[in-house]
């Protein structure tokens, strides 16, 4: 029960830490999309999100959650997630920033966090739940 527990522990905070990264590339494409472009703030969030994403799945799927599971199957489970995900927090986001004058970087950290949250919840329960800990090259080196 006690290494269950660790490992968790340890899933946890691998997840976090590459979501962390992911949301500094989130972050930084944001940034430098709001200070070199005139855009509205959904083309911005669109595109760095995008890239935030296949950094933050290709980590996680090797490291995170180690799964040799069918990679096509998990960006597509992934990708469900992000078709709901994704209109919500770009309406909401652009609704927030334009409608109601909300700083733009202040929404997107709101919807990164809202994110970290919920992207493991349904990663760690639906995407990867019967793959974790198959991928036997990671699995030897991660402690």
């Amino acid at each position: 029960m006690e290494a269950k527990k660790t490992t968790e522990i340890r899933r946890i905070v691998k997840f976090v830490l590459f979501s962390i990264s992911a949301g500094v590339v989130e972050f930084v494409s944001f940034t430098a999309l709001d200070v070199f472009t005139e855009w509205r703030y959904w083309p911005k969030y669109l595109i760095a999100l995008t890239l935030s994403v296949l950094w933050n799945f290709t980590l996680n799927r090797k490291f995170t959650f180690q799964s040799a599971g069918n990679v096509p199957v998990a960006m597509i489970k992934v990708a469900c997630f992000y078709a709901v995900f994704t209109p919500v927090t770009t309406i909401g986001g652009d609704y927030l920033a334009v409608a109601c004058g909300w700083n733009e970087i202040l929404v997107t950290v709101l919807n990164m966090a809202l994110n970290l949250v919920t992207e493991y919840l349904f990663d760690r329960f639906f995407v990867f739940r019967k793959t974790m800990d198959t991928n036997k090259e990671t699995t030897e080196y991660s402690g």
